[in-house]
């Protein structure tokens, strides 16, 4: 039989042991747990460390974790100077699209003083290129007529208001008289056969040519309601007496009473109105007939240089 002191040491061997036991056990879930984590971030120890790391630290987001090297940071450098060319590129860029606009009226009203000096009739202020050639669409009808140093201008872009109506101008029937007076010295018969149109008149006259030739055709050749010279009381039509067969026919452009028309009658404030070979800048084909009254100054230049309305006015 085992006496006490060895039941007693037994115990306390049992006791050690299980303690060792369960050392052992925590140790190999430790080593375990350890082999996991390595596997999980690549077998990396390096890396499994720095995991650690960064998910004790609230702020790793943010750090810089590792230290460029001297050709990283020259790399950084010069991307950063090539970042701050962009701005300031980006910047000029902005400011030259802002200066832009008044570069271009300084670049305008230098032009114009050029051909001022040169001796060319070219208002000052001439209202900003635009194209005659086509209507603005959707445009609706003014409620001033446009004036551009004091002459009236009626084209494809600058219509008048439906109610201006202020028939047929007393200045230019005048004018008319007097250059019709100075034809028959020449034994040439003239007439004016259409003067003033209203508003309503040309809705007529356009629609029925629309209908005839199609809008395409009609537009090169009649203005529509609104567009028409002839509402401002200052176009005239011409035409020779007991040779009506020519009246607003391509023919009269080769009588003489054309031609003794357009050699003289800016003398007297008429401009030929849609000359040859200029549609592009008065919207309209050539009418040997359509005259329009601006004074005897401006036709007078006008009919110099050989120009159309709208150049003289810096339409272009």
């Amino acid at each position: 039989m085992r006496n006490k002191k060895d039941e007693s040491f037994a115990r306390k061997r049992r006791g050690n042991n299980r303690w060792i036991d369960g050392v052992i056990v925590l140790l190999f879930i430790i080593l375990v747990g350890s082999v996991i984590w390595i596997g999980t971030n690549g077998w990396s120890m390096q890396k499994a460390v720095d995991t650690i790391r960064n998910e004790a630290d609230p702020t790793a987001d943010f750090a810089e974790i590792e230290k460029p090297s001297d050709s990283d940071s020259a790399d950084t450098t010069e991307r950063s100077e090539e970042n701050t060319s962009s701005s300031d590129v980006s910047s000029e860029e902005r400011l030259r699209e802002v200066e832009k606009p008044l570069i271009e009226e300084e670049q305008e009203e230098e032009a114009v003083q050029e051909e001022k000096s040169q001796g060319k009739a070219v208002p000052p202020n001439s209202v900003k290129p635009s194209n005659p050639t086509s209507y603005i669409k959707g445009q609706k009808l003014p409620e001033e007529p446009k004036l551009v140093q004091g002459i009236l201008l009626v084209n494809k872009q600058y219509p008048l208001p439906e109610d201006y109506a202020p028939g047929e101008s007393e200045e230019a029937r005048e004018a008319f008289n007097e250059l019709a007076a100075s034809a028959v010295t020449s034994g040439i018969n003239l007439q004016a056969f259409s003067t003033y149109r209203s508003y309503d008149y040309q809705v007529t006259l356009y629609n029925r040519y629309v209908e005839r030739d199609g809008q395409e055709a009609a537009d090169r050749y009649s203005a529509r309601p609104g567009y028409s010279e002839h509402q401002t009381g200052l176009a005239f039509d011409i035409g020779e007496v007991n040779h009506e067969k020519h009246w607003a026919s391509n023919s009269f452009g080769d009588t003489e009473a054309a031609k003794w028309l357009a050699a003289n009658a800016h003398q007297y404030g008429f401009i030929l109105r849609y000359p040859e070979g200029k549609e592009d800048k008065t919207g309209y084909m050539h009418e040997s007939w359509h005259y329009r009254y601006v004074g005897k100054d401006k036709a007078e230049h006008i009919f110099k240089q050989n120009i159309t309305l709208e150049e003289y006015l810096g339409v272009r």
